[in-house]
């Protein structure tokens, strides 16, 4: 009797502790309230299953609790609650994968207006890379990586001159622009994930990953490693700050190019003109 009086109470417990719960996400800043929608759904789904089988098993536990002169009624088999298991199963996974699915299918398909902005992760470091104003970014590699060129940039790539690098520093976007986040990894894996946009996706070295959002609301945000890179991983932050368009414009022209920056003296020129 006790033992079910105690999962009755877990079951209670958990849904109101939920309800009432202080610890909900944080307010959404982009246009991915679909999968807002879709973690709803599989948390009302999982959330009455197990409800279910916790007020089931309670009831189990004192209606077949030990009696005198009781004797236990084996049937190792039963087809037709076997059956209706199965099928509830099924129809309990499909409807959790299902609007994954759509959400998915948004998540892949970028809008052909959106802007291309790279992010590179480096233990334990962001660095962004923004189209300059021919509109579009200039071809990279890991293997073009050098002090002087920490991006990989090609510079025998025209394109690439005017692309603007921002390292070490905030990355600003335009508010109710789509932008296309490019992501690359120089050492290890790395994630590329600010919480209030509810978008991520793995940074693997050697490959380029993707995924694009709209912010909807201007304001500064945290920019975060979601994946474990190594003894830095916890302080692998940055600052995403999302700008009207003419707040945005004023701080993309006062940002230095990869033509600006590769026409500076590198470590080697400073050497050689100290040392005349």
């Amino acid at each position: 009797m006790k033992t079910a009086l105690v999962l009755v109470l877990v079951a209670v417990g958990s849904v109101v502790f939920h309800l009432l719960s202080p610890w909900w996400w944080t307010p959404i800043a982009s246009n991915w309230h679909y999968i807002d929608g879709t973690i709803e759904i599989t948390f009302w789904i999982t959330g009455v299953v197990f409800t279910a089988i916790v007020l089931f098993t309670a009831y189990c536990v004192w209606r077949f609790r030990h009696r005198e002169g009781n004797v236990a009624d084996y049937k190792p088999e039963n087809k037709r609650l076997e059956t209706w298991l199965t099928v509830a199963t099924g129809v309990g996974v499909a409807a959790m994968l299902a609007p994954g699915l759509v959400v998915w299918a948004h998540f892949v398909e970028v809008p052909a207006d959106a802007t291309e902005v790279e992010v590179v992760g480096q233990q334990w470091q962001w660095t962004y890379r923004l189209p300059g104003k021919d509109g579009k970014l200039g071809t990279a590699s890991t293997q073009a990586i050098t002090p002087e060129n920490p991006l990989g940039v090609h510079a025998d790539d025209p394109a690439g001159q005017d692309d603007v690098l921002i390292q070490g520093g905030e990355l600003h976007l335009p508010i109710d622009k789509p932008v296309k986040m490019l992501l690359r990894a120089v050492d290890t894996l790395h994630d590329f994930y600010v919480p209030q946009f509810r978008a991520k996706m793995d940074m693997i070295p050697g490959s380029v990953t993707y995924y694009w959002f709209t912010p909807t609301r201007t304001g500064t945000f945290e920019a975060l490693c979601a994946e474990l890179c190594g003894t830095g991983h916890p302080y692998m932050r940055g600052i995403v700050i999302v700008d009207a368009q003419p707040d945005y414009d004023a701080w993309l022209a006062q940002q230095a190019t990869f033509g600006q920056v590769s026409a500076l003296p590198g470590p080697a020129d400073r050497e050689v003109t100290a040392a005349k």
